[in-house]
């Protein structure tokens, strides 16, 4: 049976023919197929961008998109576009370069390269990015800060959640008696 109608006067119709998917034995594979192939399924040792959960999926909020909401569940997202609302992943977080996000955050790590403007509590690692920005607290198992970003907010890092010293007592600072 045909796909489509031929309506050339005499030549007969046949039926078309799929590609053979790979008609060489893996030995007898030509060097550029190989290394396609190669590019396409990369191998345990080309180490994927998320090494804590290899087997999480990223989600990726485009560059063109403006989303307003709520972020729940296990996996790692990216945001190159705008976000308002709170994110809390079972994964990692990425905010790209001209990225924007304004909401809570509570991911494993949490990496800005654009901008912040809310707390980040109990995350495992934070990287802030040259050129990232974040207007808000930070509460992390480490903080790694490079030059050229910037920050305004409160940090605490290197305090593990179980070893957590007593509260601090705080009469009369900030306070009127």
């Amino acid at each position: 049976m045909a796909l489509w109608k031929d309506t050339t006067p005499g030549t007969p119709t046949q039926t078309p023919v799929p590609p053979a998917k790979d008609t060489f034995a893996p030995a007898e594979r030509p060097a550029a197929a190989a290394s396609n192939v190669s590019s396409l399924n990369p191998s345990p040792a080309a180490a994927p961008r998320n090494r804590e959960r290899p087997e999480m999926k990223e989600s990726v909020i485009a560059s063109d998109l403006t989303i307003e909401g709520k972020i729940v569940g296990s996996g790692h997202v990216r945001l190159a576009g705008r976000f308002k609302g709170d994110v809390q992943v079972d994964g990692n977080l990425t905010i790209d370069t001209g990225a924007s996000l304004d909401g809570q955050v509570r991911a494993q790590t949490v990496t800005v390269s654009g901008e912040l403007k809310g707390n980040i509590e109990s995350a495992k690692r934070v990287e802030l990015q040259e050129g990232g920005v974040i207007t808000g607290d930070v509460k992390a198992g480490s903080l790694t800060v490079a030059a050229g970003s910037r920050m305004r907010g409160q940090v605490e890092f290197g305090w593990e959640e179980d070893s957590k010293a007593a509260p601090r007592e705080t009469k009369g600072f900030g306070t009127a008696t």
